[in-house]
C-alpha cells in the first residue's frame, strides 16, 4: 500500500512537473510570438487632414479613417466617466487585467461549452487588453490570442501610465459608420452630433460610450430602440459608479438620441473646385498617405465672401447666355406611379445648386403645369413622406418662347426655382451647356482669393480654371506690347494697320484680319491695344521678333515653351485662366513675378509649420527687443520680370481698353480698372482679364468641346459683364484707388492717332513716358516702306476728302518711314 502511494505520489509529481514544463514551453512559445509593444510609444494614428479658408472656416476633410487625435488632458471628465463605466470601471485600480471581467468571461465560455459551442466567447477584456488587441494583435477568437492579450496588457501597464493607455484607447476605437468610418471619440462627437467633445451632454457621451461593443448593433437610425436601451444602460452604470445623480440620469434617459450626422466637411458654399485643387497639391507635396492620414492642418487663401460672389457671377453669366439658346430637354422622364415622390426621388439633383429643385410634371395645362417637388431624404436615408406640389407658370419663364405644352410632357423631370413673392409658383431652370471659369487673385502676393472652375462641381469635376487649356486670343496682346515697351518703344509709337501677308513654312499665306475686317492706317500702340487691332499687333511682333515675345511669355508664366511664330502674338497658343490671371497680376504688381498659390501655410499634426508660401525675407522681424532701431523691412526677393515703368505704361494702356476700347462695360465700376478682352477664331472662347490695384480677376467662357458660341459672343459681350458683376460686389465699400505711378516718369497729352504732342482743342490722351522719351517729334511708322510713301500720301488725301477707314494700302516692305509730326495718320 505504501509502495502504491509512493508510486502515485511520484507519478503525480512527474505529471505535475511535466505539465509545468509543457506550460512553460507553451508560454515561452506564446511569449516569443508577442509583438513589440514599445511601438506604442511612437504611436501616430491616421488622423484626418483638415483644410480651412483664410478666415478659419472649414472647407474640407480628407481621411480614410475619420479620426481627430485628442490628448487625454483635453478629454472632458464626463466622456472619460462614460467610457470607464461602460468598458472598465476598475481601470485605474487593476494592473492590466480586470479580475471580475475575466471571471465573467470564464463563466460565459464554460456555459457556452456546456451548450455545445466550442468557439471562444469575447468579453472580459480590460481597456488595457483592448489596447493590446486593437494595436498589436488580430481579432481572431483563440486561446493563444487571449493569452497574448493578457501578457501584453501586463507589459503595457508596466511601461505606460494609465492616462497614456486611456488616450491610446479613446483615439483608436472604432465608433461606427455614421458620417463615415469613424475612429476615436473626437471624430465620433463631430460625426454623430456635429459637436466638439466638450459640448456633449450626458446622454450624448453615454451613447458614444455604448458604441465600442458593437457600433452597428446600436446604429441610431437602423436600430434606434436598441441604441437608446444601450445608452440608458451606460447612464445607469454612471449612477452606480457615482459619476452622476439619479435625477440627472432620468433627465438624460428621457431624451431622444438627437443624432445629427455631418453631411460633409465644407462650411463654404461652392468651394469644391478650389478644395479639389488644394487636395491635388497636397497629394503632390506629401503623398496620399500623409494627405489621408497625416493630420495636416492647411490654411488656404480662399476668402468665403469672395468665393460666393465669384460663383454667383459666373453662374448668372452662364445661365444668361444659355437662355439665349432656348430649352433643350428635361433632365429625365419617369413613369408616374401611385407615389410620384418615390419616382422623382430616383433622380439625383445637383448637390451644389441649392437654389434649384427637381420637379416632375404631374399634369399639363394651357402654358402651365402642375408639378411635384422632389421630396427630401429622411434621417435614415429613405424618402420623406411629405409631398409638395406647385405650379410651373409659362408667363414667368421669359426665356422660353414656346408654350409649355409644346416642350414638356407628364413625367418629365426638370429643374425649377420659386418665383419671388409668388407662393407656390415656379419658373423653369436649365443646366447650361456653356462652361467657364473665374479666378480672383491678390496681385501683390498671388494668393488665390476665389476660384470657380465651372457651373457645377457635382455635374463635372473638370476644373476650367486650372485644367482647361484654351487659346487666350487677344488677352495675350498685353504681353506683346509689354515686350515692345520694355525694349525701346513707347505707348506713342506708331504701327501701320494695313493688310499684311505672312508666308508659312508649308508655303501657304496667312493674312490676319481685324475683328471689323477693316484697316485703320497708322495707329499708336495705345490705340492698337484699346481697339484690339490684330494686324498691327502682328506687325509689331514681327518688328520686335517672336523669340523675344516667347521669352516674355515664359517669364510671365503663360507658356512654358511658346513656339516663336507670328500667330502666337494673337493668342493662338493654349493656356489656362489661372496662368493668365497670374500674368496680369504680375503687371499689376509692378512687374514682379507672381506665382499663384491656394495655400498660405501647412502645419503637421503637432502644430509645426512645414510649409509657408510667402518666402519674402523680413530684416529685423526677429528682434528680441526694441532699442531705437527702425521698423522691420520686408525684402521682396521675387523676380523682376518687367520694368516697373513698363508695367505702369501697359496698365495705363489697358485702362484705355475699359474707358474707350473693347471692355467699356467695366466702366460701370467707377474706379480705375485695367484689362483686356479676348475672343478666338469662330468665337470659340471669350476672355476678360483685368485688375484694380487690389484685385486681379480672369474670366473665361467656352464649351468643353470647343465650338462656336455665335457671332456676338465676344470677350467684351460675355466675359466683361461677369467680371463687372463680381468686381462690383467684391470692391463694395472700398474707395477707388489709382494705379501707382513709378517715380521718374513724366506725362504729356498726346494725339491718340499720331503720338505727337496734342494741340489745343485736339482729342488727346494723357500718356506716361520713361525718362528720355516723350511725345513723337517725328512719327516713326512701323510697317511703312519708303517706297510706299506716295501711296500713303494719296490715301491720306482721299481720307481727308472722302473720309472713311484706311482700307487699301498694302505696304511693299517692312521698313520705317519718318514724316513730320504734323502729318496726322
Amino acid at each position: 500500500m505504501l509502495r502504491l502511494l509512493g508510486w502515485l505520489f511520484g507519478f503525480g509529481v512527474f505529471a505535475g512537473l511535466a505539465g509545468v514544463a509543457v506550460a512553460a514551453v507553451y508560454l515561452n512559445t506564446v511569449i516569443a510570438e508577442l509583438p513589440d509593444y514599445t511601438v506604442l510609444q511612437d504611436y501616430q494614428p491616421p488622423v484626418t487632414t483638415r483644410v480651412h479658408a483664410a478666415d478659419g472656416t472649414l472647407l474640407a476633410e480628407y481621411a480614410r479613417q475619420r479620426r481627430l487625435f485628442q490628448p487625454i488632458e483635453t478629454v472632458p471628465p464626463l466622456v472619460v466617466q462614460a467610457f470607464l463605466s461602460a468598458e472598465d470601471k476598475d481601470f485605474y485600480n487593476h494592473n492590466g487585467i480586470a479580475v471580475d471581467g475575466v471571471m465573467r468571461a470564464v463563466r460565459d465560455n464554460l456555459m457556452a461549452y456546456l451548450n455545445g459551442n466550442r468557439s471562444i466567447q469575447g468579453g472580459g477584456s480590460s481597456i488595457t487588453q483592448q489596447v493590446a488587441k486593437n494595436f498589436l494583435l488580430s481579432f481572431e477568437q483563440t486561446w493563444d490570442r487571449k493569452i497574448q492579450e493578457a501578457l501584453l496588457a501586463l507589459r503595457i501597464e508596466s511601461t505606460f501610465t494609465k492616462d497614456k493607455i486611456l488616450e491610446l484607447y479613446l483615439n483608436e476605437i472604432f465608433m461606427g459608420s455614421v458620417g463615415g468610418q469613424t475612429y476615436g471619440v473626437a471624430a465620433a462627437a463631430l460625426n454623430y452630433f456635429d459637436k466638439a467633445l466638450y459640448q456633449l451632454t450626458l446622454g450624448e457621451a453615454a451613447y458614444l460610450a455604448a458604441l465600442p461593443k458593437g457600433a452597428n448593433n446600436y446604429h441610431p437610425f437602423r436600430f434606434p430602440e436598441a441604441a437608446i436601451e444601450r445608452r440608458n444602460w451606460v447612464i445607469d452604470l454612471m449612477v452606480e459608479n457615482g459619476y452622476v445623480t439619479s435625477a440627472e440620469a432620468e433627465i438624460a434617459k428621457a431624451e431622444p438620441l438627437n443624432v445629427v450626422p455631418r453631411t460633409g466637411g465644407s462650411q463654404v458654399y461652392s468651394a469644391e473646385y478650389f478644395t479639389e485643387e488644394v487636395r491635388r497639391e497636397l497629394a503632390k507635396l506629401y503623398g496620399e498617405d500623409q494627405l489621408y492620414g497625416g493630420g495636416l492642418s492647411v490654411r488656404t487663401t480662399l476668402e468665403p465672401r469672395l468665393q460666393e460672389y465669384a460663383r454667383r457671377a459666373l453662374m448668372d453669366g452662364l445661365i444668361e447666355f444659355d437662355h439665349t439658346k432656348g430649352f433643350r430637354a428635361p433632365v429625365a422622364t419617369v413613369a408616374i406611379g401611385e407615389d410620384w415622390g418615390v419616382d422623382v426621388a430616383s433622380v439625383r439633383p445637383l448637390s451644389d445648386v441649392p437654389e434649384w429643385q427637381l420637379a416632375v410634371v404631374l399634369e399639363m395645362g394651357a402654358n402651365e403645369a402642375r408639378i411635384g417637388l422632389r421630396p427630401e431624404s429622411d434621417a435614415g436615408g429613405g424618402v420623406s413622406p411629405e409631398r409638395v406640389e406647385g405650379t410651373l407658370s409659362g408667363p414667368e419663364i421669359r426665356w422660353v418662347s414656346k408654350p409649355l405644352q409644346d416642350i414638356l410632357d407628364v413625367g418629365d423631370v426638370v429643374y425649377v426655382s420659386p418665383v419671388s413673392g409668388k407662393d407656390g409658383i415656379y419658373t423653369l431652370e436649365q443646366v447650361p451647356e456653356i462652361e467657364g471659369a473665374l479666378v480672383a487673385m491678390d496681385p501683390r502676393t498671388g494668393r488665390v482669393l476665389a476660384m470657380v472652375g465651372g457651373f457645377s462641381f457635382a455635374e463635372s469635376e473638370f476644373n476650367r480654371a486650372t485644367q482647361a487649356l484654351r487659346q487666350p486670343g487677344s488677352s495675350f496682346k498685353p504681353i506683346v506690347y509689354a515686350a515692345a515697351l520694355d525694349n525701346g518703344y513707347t505707348p506713342a509709337s506708331v504701327v501701320l494697320d494695313a493688310p499684311v501677308e505672312v508666308r508659312m513654312s508649308d508655303g501657304s499665306v496667312w493674312r490676319p484680319e481685324n475683328y471689323s475686317q477693316e484697316f485703320y492706317g497708322p495707329q499708336t500702340l495705345r490705340r492698337g491695344i484699346e481697339r484690339s487691332r490684330n494686324v498691327m499687333t502682328v506687325r509689331l511682333a514681327r518688328d520686335i521678333g517672336m523669340p523675344l515675345i516667347a521669352d516674355y511669355a515664359k517669364l510671365f508664366g503663360i507658356y512654358d515653351n511658346m513656339q516663336p511664330v507670328l500667330a502666337m502674338a494673337l493668342g493662338a497658343g493654349e493656356t489656362t485662366a489661372m496662368r493668365m490671371t497670374a500674368a496680369y497680376a504680375t503687371i499689376a504688381n509692378g512687374g514682379r513675378k507672381i506665382v499663384p498659390t491656394m495655400i498660405d501655410r501647412i502645419q503637421d499634426r503637432y502644430g509645426t509649420t512645414v510649409y509657408r508660401h510667402d518666402e519674402r525675407a523680413c530684416d529685423g522681424c526677429a528682434a528680441a527687443d526694441w532699442h531705437g532701431q527702425g521698423e522691420p523691412r520686408i525684402i521682396d526677393n521675387r523676380q523682376q520680370v518687367l520694368d516697373p515703368m513698363t508695367a505702369y505704361q501697359i496698365t495705363s494702356m489697358m485702362e484705355g481698353v475699359v474707358q474707350r476700347g473693347t471692355g467699356t462695360a467695366a466702366r460701370a465700376l467707377n474706379r480705375p480698372v485695367a484689362g483686356k478682352t479676348g475672343t478666338t477664331n469662330d468665337y470659340k472662347d471669350a476672355w476678360f482679364v483685368g485688375f484694380t490695384p487690389e484685385l486681379a480677376v480672369g474670366v473665361y467662357i467656352g464649351y468643353d468641346q470647343p465650338r462656336s458660341m455665335g457671332s456676338s459672343s465676344t470677350g467684351g459681350g460675355m466675359a466683361v459683364p461677369i467680371f463687372t458683376n463680381f468686381m462690383a460686389k467684391a470692391m463694395q465699400g472700398r474707395p477707388p484707388t489709382p494705379f501707382n505711378v513709378p517715380q521718374g516718369m513724366s506725362t504729356a497729352w498726346i494725339s491718340a492717332s499720331s503720338g505727337a504732342k496734342a494741340y489745343e482743342g485736339e482729342a488727346a490722351v494723357l500718356e506716361a513716358f520713361k525718362p528720355g522719351t516723350g511725345p513723337n517729334l517725328m512719327t516713326s511708322v512701323i510697317g511703312i516702306d519708303v517706297n510706299a510713301y506716295d501711296a500713303i500720301q494719296r490715301e491720306q488725301m482721299m481720307q481727308q476728302q472722302y473720309g472713311g477707314g484706311f482700307t487699301n494700302t498694302r505696304p511693299s516692305g517692312n521698313g520705317t518711314f519718318l514724316t513730320p509730326s504734323f502729318n496726322q495718320f
